[in-house]
């Protein structure tokens, strides 16, 4: 079981962020299942872990506002008495209808709100996890579908931003881990894309070898919740051999 004893997972009332709590439930962390909207969807992953003897709550919350990441915050350390672990796994842009530019302020803007809430409670030898995806871990040097560049250079600006904070982390021991994976069979993302753009998933696919499901990912960002690496580490899960070939690495 995990020394963490609190932790927050954002985005986490489906796909990869509930995969993620649940396993990180499974180790004995606490955790804050957060939504912004649907609360039957946060509920029913609560349900779940506590039917196997894990601990969570759910918290509504839209990390866009103001108030939303740091109702995150106060819920970890009311419920599980630390905060020691957040995986910032929420992420959009492709939605039409949350206004003039909602994927910066969500995959940029939000993100660092999140972080900057949650350090003046992160435990010191805690883990922060970035999750993100190679089309925009790479989109400096590798272009992608039209359909995701906004999404894509929206979650690099907010990688980017988020690892000037590390020093800041450092003062408290605290590692960032970036993880990265290609296109996952099955997510919102996918399907939209492949709506948008016909072909985009099986092209990516073939091109990959392997699409990794929610399942597979999920469980690849919760080991790096634990994993012994050095803060700052980016995780390309499944491999990136085009895009590192293309990107010149």
């Amino acid at each position: 079981m995990s020394e963490f004893k609190g932790g927050i997972v954002t985005g986490s009332s489906r796909g990869i962020g509930a995969v993620t709590a649940q396993l990180l439930a499974e180790q004995g962390i606490g955790v804050v299942v957060n939504y912004r909207a649907k609360a039957p969807r946060a509920n029913k992953i609560v349900a779940s872990i506590e039917e196997k003897g894990g601990k969570a709550v759910a918290v509504g919350a839209d990390l866009t506002t103001v108030e939303g990441p740091q109702a995150l915050v106060d819920a970890a350390v009311e419920n599980f008495g630390s905060l020691d672990v957040v995986v910032l796994n929420a992420s959009g842009g492709m939605e039409t209808s949350m206004g003039e530019n909602y994927a910066l302020r969500l995959n940029r803007d939000a993100q660092v709100a999140m972080l900057e809430a949650a350090l003046p409670k992160l435990s010191a030898g805690g883990r922060v996890v970035f999750v993100t995806s190679h089309q925009a871990h790479f989109i400096n040097d590798v272009s992608t579908m039209d359909a995701y560049d906004a999404v894509a250079k929206s979650k690099r600006a907010g990688e980017d931003a988020l690892r000037e904070m590390i020093p800041k982390l450092a003062e408290k021991n605290i590692t960032f881990v970036v993880v990265s994976g290609d296109m996952i069979e099955g997510t919102i993302t996918a399907t939209l894309l492949n709506r948008m753009e016909p072909g985009a998933i099986d092209a990516r696919r073939e091109a990959a070898g392997k699409l990794y499901s929610v399942e597979e990912f999920g469980a690849e960002v919760a080991k790096m919740v634990f994993a012994d690496v050095e803060t700052g580490h980016t995780e390309l899960v499944g491999g990136a051999g085009d895009f590192l070939k293309a990107s010149g690495n």
